[in-house]
């Protein structure tokens, strides 16, 4: 192969990269039983003045969590500096939903939809769904990047929020 033969194809692949993430989204998915029902579930997640004294993903939450609203939200990735962005709500349905979209500049950059869902289970305990959908043209290169520490950081605000949501309990 010629050395414009190989630039040819390292820059398709690269494109094809780029590209991929505006038509196949990036996903990541957790999920934790709850021993508790899903109101208390809810109210911890909506205590966000408290987030600083459990939750060692999202150190800090502020604004009002209703929809349109946008927010500030400081992340701390396992081993790396804490990061603050203003998200949008996109659904605050009590005791099941909260969604939020956040973007890294303009629309189609690198934007993460980010959800809590809560399935109330036949022994009275709680399925909590977490994860986020990440798109754009930077979504399969950062996430290959930060994918396992997100993931780590979503199981371990998961462990945290059954701890605490069951000490209460």
């Amino acid at each position: 192969m010629t050395i414009t033969a190989l630039t040819t194809a390292a820059a398709a692949l690269i494109a094809g990269t780029f590209a991929l993430g505006l038509i196949a989204p990036k996903q990541l998915k957790t999920e934790v039983v709850i021993d508790a029902p899903p109101s208390a579930v809810w109210q911890t997640l909506m205590q966000t003045q408290d987030y600083a004294d459990w939750n060692p993903f999202i150190c800090d939450l502020s604004g009002e969590l209703a929809v349109g609203n946008k927010i500030s939200a400081t992340i701390r990735l396992p081993e790396s500096n804490p990061m603050t962005f203003s998200p949008t709500i996109l659904a605050s349905d009590p005791q099941k939903e909260l969604r939020w979209v956040g973007k890294l500049g303009v629309n189609g950059i690198f934007d993460g939809e980010h959800y809590f869902t809560l399935e109330p289970r036949a022994d009275g305990t709680t399925l909590l769904k977490h994860g986020e959908t990440f798109r754009g043209l930077l979504a399969y290169p950062l996430m290959a990047l930060i994918g396992a520490k997100t993931k780590a950081g979503f199981d371990a605000m998961n462990s945290a929020l059954k701890q605490r949501v069951e000490a209460k309990a």
